[in-house]
């Protein structure tokens, strides 16, 4: 048998990790081999997790939590699944799910019922971040229906922009010269200076 490792992941750096690795002591993984991201499960780009993949070796066993916590990408869960147990020789023990254990049911039917188990779990997961992303989207078009802004809040404008929009627009001055005049990027200025127009109609 080989070495035990474990990897945990949580989303945000306000999310605890605790009870992950609670489990994962109880299964007596050493704490020094525990691989942990804060970050999302949408992709395996993790430096944690890239870094347990260098790691582990033919006849080692991982140990996660929960199929969630592996990754939340139903075509990715599988494709990494695979190099693991089959690429790479390791086995996977999913502590919330019996079923998905790899050193059990090593015949053709474990594979399969095994197989069967991990692609519902894997939709599921990914299904989830679905429904949770279009509930986020809803929440959003709602607060703009009721006002709410987002993004950052805009700083005042100079007080000398009036001014400096009526010769930039007279021609009197280019807008970089006006810009400066305002302490603005040019950009900034052009932009709002151009709005400012549209609602002077001027």
């Amino acid at each position: 048998m080989g070495m035990l490792y474990g990897y945990v992941r949580v989303s945000t750096k306000e999310q605890k990790e605790d009870r992950q690795l609670l489990a994962l002591g109880e299964a007596e993984v050493p704490r020094q081999n525990i691989f942990m991201d804060k970050q999302s499960g949408k992709d395996f780009e993790r430096p944690m997790y890239r870094q347990l993949l260098k790691k582990l070796k033919q006849d080692d066993l991982l140990f996660v939590k929960s199929i969630d916590r592996l990754g939340r990408n139903y075509e990715e869960i599988l494709e990494q699944w695979r190099v693991l147990t089959r690429e790479k020789g390791v086995d996977i023990v999913v502590l919330d799910m019996p079923l998905l254990d790899t050193r059990r049911g090593k015949d053709l039917m474990g594979t399969f019922l095994s197989d069967i188990v991990l692609q519902v779990l894997s939709f599921v997961a990914e299904n989830e971040r679905s429904i949770i992303r279009q509930r986020q989207r809803e929440g959003i078009e709602a607060a703009k229906q009721r006002g709410v802004r987002f993004g950052r809040p805009q700083k005042p404008l100079p007080e000398n922009f009036e001014q400096m929009c009526r010769r930039w627009i007279a021609g009197e001055l280019s807008g970089r010269q006006a810009a400066m005049l305002c302490g603005m990027p040019v950009t900034s200025f052009c932009r709002k200076g151009g709005k400012w127009k549209e609602e002077q109609w001027i």
